[in-house]
């Protein structure tokens, strides 16, 4: 088995990022629970995922403290899986992975989820970069500059 390349070293903020939630299932996890899973059976459920990958992304997830595993709301013996302010910190990460699905991915006739604005009941506006100043920004308004 070819042993993966690791990035928690790496100088690069994205590269750390993707080290600690880039694969598939981690992100579709998270995006879980936003939704509001919270129980192993409801990712189970909603992934369909091989219950020993589960248990090891979560614990992944639980150990990078993107999620804590608490005591069941019920009062029962298990246990379920809550989003820390850190993983909360993914929600424009989850945002802009559905907005540029929705707008790359489907075609125009094709039905497809849609987040929506619980206070409006409308569609998301799309996320944009700006500047610090107010200026909207794209790719070719940046760079990148090493901080020590």
């Amino acid at each position: 088995m070819v042993e993966r390349t690791r990035f928690n070293d790496s100088d690069c903020p994205v590269a750390r990022s993707v080290d600690t939630i880039g694969d598939w299932w981690s992100l579709l996890i998270v995006r879980d629970a936003f939704d509001g899973s919270r129980r192993f059976g409801e990712f189970q459920r909603s992934l369909g995922v091989a219950k020993n990958i589960l248990a090891a992304r979560l614990r992944s997830l639980v150990a990078a403290g993107v999620l804590d595993a608490v005591p069941a709301s019920d009062g029962s013996a298990y246990h379920e899986y809550v989003l820390t302010p850190k993983g909360k910190g993914l929600f424009p990460v989850i945002v802009a992975l559905r907005q540029w699905g929705e707008q790359n991915l489907f075609t125009p006739e094709e039905s497809h989820s849609e987040m929506i604005d619980r206070r409006q009941g409308r569609p998301l506006r799309a996320l944009e970069v700006y500047s610090a100043d107010g200026q909207r920004l794209d790719a070719d308004d940046t760079t990148v500059n090493k901080v020590s």
